[in-house]
């Protein structure tokens, strides 16, 4: 019993992705003669790193761990909604660290998990659904509006107001995995 499709499918399916081979080859010569160590490139740069600085020096170190957790869980998250968004056409990033990825790293691996990982820690006891609205009024509804402006990406099917019940949930389950009570050390 054969597991793969018939040959006349596979036959669709490769042609399929000898498109995307050669577009993802014209856009990695795109990026490699206009973006690469453009300011836009600069300035992804600085935004990927910067905050991961500042949230090393100001990180609650006792808690480190749990913030950790939680910051992942918005890097694996927004990182694959990014693919998921590329991948159907409802927008395109610009100014790419690198070409391999879709996503826009300095969002899906600094800015948001960064900015999650702070509101975890300041004010540990406040209602967490209040923090989620503060981080989904603060992503969606201003820091989004602020990279379209700048160029950063294009929205070709989409709109930030959808963002800002993604950005609730995406806080709502750090915020559950830093807090999480089944967190014990390894034996």
């Amino acid at each position: 019993m054969l597991i793969s499709p018939p040959k006349n499918i596979k036959t669709l399916v490769n042609d399929q992705y000898t498109l995307l081979d050669d577009a993802h080859s014209k856009l990695n010569a795109i990026w490699t003669h206009h973006i690469f160590l453009s300011l836009g490139w600069w300035t992804s740069l600085f935004m990927t790193v910067v905050p991961w600085i500042v949230w090393f020096i100001f990180r609650n170190k006792e808690s480190q761990t749990r913030l950790l957790l939680g910051g992942l869980w918005a890097i694996f998250i927004s990182t694959w909604l990014d693919y998921v968004g590329v991948t159907m056409g409802l927008w395109r990033y610009y100014n790419k660290l690198i070409p391999l990825m879709p996503d826009f790293i300095p969002w899906d691996f600094a800015l948001m998990p960064v900015t999650i990982m702070f509101l975890l820690q300041i004010k540990p006891k406040l209602n967490p659904f209040i923090k989620g609205l503060i981080f989904s009024g603060m992503t969606a509804l201003l820091a989004e509006p602020l990279f379209l402006k700048l160029g950063y990406y294009k929205y070709s099917g989409w709109h930030f107001f959808l963002s800002f019940p993604f950005f609730i949930i995406i806080y709502l389950i750090a915020h559950y995995l830093a807090n999480g009570k089944s967190t014990h050390p390894l034996r």
